[in-house]
């Protein structure tokens, strides 16, 4: 039996670089689970190691996609029967951007039959991300104030969300005006619209001159620098994205400003967590997205896997907080 799916052999633009092809579909090893699948976001970081952000580590032809849902059609040696018919996250596999998976049964999470698909996809990268540096990298407490720029994107919107979970203090920085209703409706404390208020005496009046306690840097370049400014010695900055594209010296910006600056890989999370802690995220998680306590943005638009080269397209050009483009 042969199965379709999405492949690059050189690096370079997605638009270009993308082919869809048929191969011969590989049954699930010991261990593993074979997955149909049904609903893939387009995010940023799928397109990255297309572009050869980290061809050092990628071996080619590569399966692009991090994210994804569907449906344990067949199972290998040692793994439970009545995981057949579940549906499930592959990740941790092969990239999701295929018609079948294959992936270890012991990290598959199963999803509970009330969350739609659409849902289901979009737990892995943002909202992990976003609940591990509020609970474990920064370990915010009730009354910490964080401070988060580029709010207005779909992981911004989590960590507004997270605030009212949590009890921790928000000030979301935005360029625009456009989420400034939204933002304090999801649990922002404050909205700061750089456009037209200076960052840093916004903060230093909101905190009464004292800084925030941490802060997440989404954009790089001035942004970052600014943000790190907005923090009081000895507390903390994670950065997580470079939007921007231009780098910043975190060194320096941490002698300048006495502030601890980390960055945050999901990848190195991945790598030391245990079986038990994963699926304990994970669980949690949908607890809090099931009563709407987390809401994620519904698709902006669905493309079939054929057509790959026009959903990356859009979704290049898309404005991520006007919810993910889908492969389906």
């Amino acid at each position: 039996m042969e199965a379709l799916g999405v492949k690059f052999y050189e690096f370079g633009d997605p638009c270009e670089v993308l082919q869809v092809e048929a191969e011969k579909l590989q049954q699930p090893r010991n261990g593993e689970v074979l997955v149909r699948m049904t609903a893939r976001p387009i995010n940023p970081s799928d397109l990255l190691p297309v572009r050869g952000a980290y061809s050092h580590r990628i071996s080619l032809p590569g399966v692009p996609g991090y994210e994804g849902v569907g449906v344990v059609t067949e199972v290998g040696p040692s793994v439970p029967q009545h995981l057949l018919g579940k549906r499930v996250l592959p990740i941790r596999g092969e990239g999701t951007w295929k018609q079948f998976v294959r992936t270890s049964a012991d990290f598959a999470v199963p999803i509970p039959d009330s969350m739609e698909d659409e849902t289901a996809a979009q737990l892995y990268i943002n909202p992990i991300t976003a609940w591990l540096i509020c609970t474990e990298v920064l370990a915010l407490k009730p009354h910490d104030t964080l401070l988060v720029n580029a709010c207005g994107s779909s992981i911004g919107r989590i960590f507004a969300q997270l605030s009212k979970v949590l009890g921790f203090k928000l000030i979301a920085v935005t360029r625009n005006n456009a989420y400034t209703e939204e933002l304090l409706e999801l649990g922002a404390e404050c909205v700061v619209d750089t456009s037209e208020t200076p960052l840093y005496g916004a903060v230093m009046e909101l905190t009464y001159g004292r800084g925030v306690h941490a802060a997440i840097d989404s954009i790089g370049g001035a942004d970052g620098t600014g943000l790190a400014l907005c923090v009081q010695p000895h507390g903390s900055l994670v950065t997580i994205g470079l939007l921007s594209g231009v780098s910043v010296n975190w060194a320096e910006i941490s002698k300048q400003a006495q502030v601890h600056v980390r960055m945050f890989h999901l990848r190195h999370w991945n790598e030391r967590v245990s079986v038990s802690a994963w699926q304990a995220t994970f669980n949690h998680l949908i607890t809090l997205i099931q009563p709407n306590k987390i809401k994620l943005r519904p698709p902006a638009a669905r493309y079939s896997l054929v057509e790959v080269q026009e959903a990356v397209r859009i979704a290049g050009a898309h404005l991520s907080n006007q919810g993910k483009i889908f492969l389906i």
